[in-house]
């Protein structure tokens, strides 16, 4: 009995000794920032672009690539840095910094997100994005996969509305439109609103003015969101930041 209780205490101490360890590490790591958020994608994007894998060789699926890359950043971030990683329940990969990360091909840089409101598309996501735009290439003979990073993109959250639908009714206010003419531009865009959230998106506006956008975002179950603007306006539009090229 004397050994058995002696073990149960040794195990116990162990076990509580490793984690108080691994945590006594994690508080000694600094806290990830947007700043060196940025920094670090730099740098991933760098390395990433030199690094062959097999894991990849001959895969076609965006998901499967956007999945691969996503997971190595956070793990790469996890490895410097003290920070929450995203779960169902939050909905992006970094809701410390408010920020979700995006993987998208060159070949058509999109992708998706999950739809929470009609006025998403008016005054953004409510979130910042980080976007990795990438080209893969095989070496058949050596049966390995590159991604090479060609847009490492921070967009800030006030920046990702729509494009065409902040344009437009930033022109109606400047030109002196009212209510009535948001309202009928708001309905001409086809959002998946009723009447009574047109009237109410409508005075938001008329208060509020949204910021430019320029995410394109298409009408769907989920929000279809497209970067090329993006990549093109990236280091000339305030909350554009072009991390890596």
């Amino acid at each position: 009995m004397r050994e058995r209780g002696f073990l149960f205490v040794f195990a116990r101490d162990f076990y509580w000794g490793k984690i108080n360890k691994n945590n006594s590490k994690k508080n000694l790591m600094p806290h990830l920032t947007i700043e060196s958020l940025r920094q670090e994608a730099a740098i991933f994007s760098a390395i990433e672009s030199r690094h062959a894998t097999k894991s990849l060789f001959g895969v076609t699926d965006g998901k499967a690539v956007g999945t691969y890359l996503e997971r190595k950043f956070k793990s790469y971030l996890q490895a410097k840095y003290d920070f929450e990683v995203g779960n169902s329940a939050s909905g992006i990969d970094l809701p410390s910094l408010q920020t979700d990360i995006k993987v998208t091909s060159i070949t058509q840089p999109q992708s998706s997100c999950p739809f929470k409101s009609a006025r998403q598309k008016i005054y953004g996501l409510g979130y910042a994005l980080l976007v990795f735009v990438y080209e893969k290439t095989d070496n058949a003979k050596k049966r390995t996969a590159t991604l090479n990073i060609l847009h490492a993109i921070f967009v800030s959250a006030d920046r990702t509305a729509d494009f065409q639908m902040t344009k437009g009714i930033l022109q109606i206010l400047a030109n002196e439109g009212n209510r009535d003419d948001i309202i009928a531009f708001l309905l001409d865009k086809n959002l998946p609103v009723d009447e009574l959230e047109v009237n109410k998106l409508a005075d938001e506006i008329i208060a509020k003015p949204p910021l430019q956008g320029y995410l394109t975002i298409s009408n769907a179950l989920q929000w279809r969101l497209q970067y090329s603007r993006v990549i093109e306006r990236a280091g000339q539009v305030e909350g554009i930041y072009r991390i890596h090229e």
